[in-house]
């Protein structure tokens, strides 16, 4: 290629595109200095409309997207390594008795409470209005790419990644037909070409048929990006209309679906008592087994708990076995069995005898291993001037240590044992406190029970009464969720693992045919492909398709492809 130099005569043009002329030698004159040089150039202040323009374009790129997804799998990570009060209030409770430095400060960051805090709903905010900016246009801009015909044929297309040539006796319309068979399941156009031997409108001189396929990954790349907004909306319709709440229930007593039911209660901010659902329930029996021996041991087995359950209050009974990860679905609600404890029972009788408590209280363990609990035994009640206070540990399998203390070595209750301490006057249950948790300031110790066994009785050594270890029960930690956006989301995720699938596995290629007469009268067929992934898989399918059309003109004398090139490199 010859490149042409233009300028005016006796001189030349400049390369910074002034088009100063130079003297008669040929000498270049530098041009003339801009006035005031770069420093007077005014830079436009962007108004507050453009400031919000540009702020949108930053807050819906994909790369912002992307950053915020980022951030908010980061955020995450704290819900999955601390307990978080919407799933177990007890083992927040047991997290502050362990860590009693620390537990205020990470509170303080709602680390306890990661999904509800305002950070995390910020970043959940700002991710699905990018979101929403991003994928929308996309998907405009697809629906188009989708109702478009198929890119014109290029005017040169030995240039493309693969082509080949041959020539046949075959009319340029019959070989264009021909064409359109071998492209089936490609989206074709035709489209006329002037050429040797053509008439006015230049029809019969040659023509080119333009095909794409492969519009399904893209298509299913727009899928998983709406079906990710759709989880988003789901999620967020879920804590509007949704609740939680966590309770315990001691085995052989009832659940009314009730907010004074619940331990904990989170509704959605759209919920009101009124809409929780009227089911109840009774725990029959519960059973609970564990690894006897080996690295395991302690471990639990399974949990089973045989409830008996009603729909509403005017309902038929039902029967349903309850199991960890088989919770029971009920009027669109789901019961889950979280844990498992024990709640020892006591019998207290006060100074005269008289039975002012009995009933049994759920302890909370210490670690899942031994299952050594505490909880406290408050008696508001007594018929005398002072109220009764016990601490207690519960120890399910009692044994010793090296150094001869009281500790328990298995979580069955195979020998159970509980200890107590007891205190005299006021509870301070005028005020709200924790069930427990027993609060000494006002009131005066008595003493310290010995071991004591089921069916063992403490008599008080001031004379206050008696407390008697009557047994034990085990309790149910459960979860009640119900969440009306549930099935939308489960359907929303399937449709993002669909796009995903289609997204990674379609291959979009574009193919063209030319047929044109030669000088010689004959038809010159030209095919080419391109494809924007697999080089070497579309290699093999642009070849089928030459060689295919080529099979199917065999009728009429034709020759073998002149030139092919085959490039394993892609172009867009």
């Amino acid at each position: 290629m010859t490149s042409v130099t233009t300028g005016e005569p006796g001189g030349t043009k400049d390369s910074d595109g002034t088009g100063a002329v130079g003297a008669a030698d040929g000498e270049a004159t530098p041009p003339a200095p801009t006035p005031g040089g770069r420093d007077d150039v005014a830079v436009p202040r962007l108004s507050a409309l453009g400031w919000a323009r540009w702020a949108w374009r930053i807050l819906t790129s994909m790369r912002t997207a992307l950053i915020l997804l980022f951030l908010l799998a980061i955020g995450a990570i704290p819900g999955s390594v601390l307990p978080q009060r919407e799933v177990s209030v007890d083992q927040v409770t047991n997290y502050y008795l362990d860590n009693p430095d620390i537990s205020p400060w990470l509170d303080r960051f709602y680390l306890f409470d990661v999904y509800s805090s305002p950070w995390y709903a910020a970043i959940y905010l700002l991710l699905f209005v990018s979101l929403t900016g991003c994928v929308l246009p996309r998907a405009m801009a697809h629906y188009r790419a989708m109702r478009a015909r198929p890119p014109k044929t290029p005017r040169n297309l030995e240039r493309m990644p693969y082509s080949a040539r041959f020539t046949t006796d075959a009319a340029p319309d019959e070989v264009l037909k021909q064409a359109r068979t071998v492209l089936k399941g490609y989206r074709t156009e035709t489209d006329a070409e002037s050429g040797p031997g053509a008439d006015a409108t230049g029809t019969p001189g040659g023509g080119s048929v333009a095909a794409e396929r492969g519009y399904l990954r893209e298509s299913g790349n727009v899928v998983f990006h709406l079906a990710l907004l759709a989880i988003l909306l789901a999620v967020a319709a879920g804590s509007f209309f949704g609740y939680r709440g966590n309770m315990l229930v001691v085995e052989g007593t009832g659940f009314a679906n009730g907010v004074p039911s619940y331990d904990a209660f989170y509704p959605g901010h759209l919920v009101d008592a009124e809409d929780l659902q009227p089911f109840s329930f009774t725990v029959d029996e519960f059973r609970a087994s564990f690894i006897e021996d080996g690295n395991l041991s302690g471990q639990a087995e399974s949990y089973v708990a045989d409830l008996t359950y009603k729909e509403a209050p005017d309902a038929p009974e039902e029967k349903h076995r309850l199991e960890v990860n088989k919770p029971l679905s009920v009027d669109g609600a789901q019961v889950y069995l979280l844990g498992h404890g024990y709640a020892p029972e006591f019998q207290v009788t006060n100074s005269d005898g008289d039975v002012v408590f009995d009933q049994a209280v759920p302890f909370l363990f210490r670690d899942t291993f031994s299952f050594t609990s505490d909880g406290v035994v408050k008696v508001p009640d007594t018929g005398d001037e002072d109220q009764l206070g016990f601490s207690a540990v519960f120890y399910p399998s009692e044994a010793q240590n090296s150094e001869g203390e009281l500790i328990s070595d298995f979580p069955d209750a195979r020998n159970p044992v509980v200890t107590l301490q007891a205190f005299k006057g006021d509870l301070g249950m005028r005020s709200p406190q924790s069930v427990y948790q027993l609060y000494t300031e006002d009131m005066e110790e008595i003493g310290d029970s010995p071991e004591l066994r089921p069916g063992d009785t403490w008599e008080l050594p001031d004379g206050s009464g008696t407390i008697t270890f009557k047994g034990y029960r085990d309790y149910l930690s459960m979860q009640v969720n119900s969440d009306p956006a549930r099935i939308p989301a489960l359907l929303a995720s399937t449709l993002a693992v669909l796009g995903l699938l289609a997204t990674l596995f379609v291959r979009p290629r574009r193919a063209w045919v030319r047929a044109k007469r030669g000088d010689d009268g004959r038809t010159v067929v030209e095919v080419a492909g391109l494809s924007k992934t697999d080089a070497a898989w579309a290699t093999a399918e642009f070849h089928r398709i030459a060689t295919g059309l080529r099979d199917r003109l065999r009728d009429a004398p034709a020759s073998t492809p002149t030139t092919a090139k085959h490039d394993a490199g892609t172009k867009e």
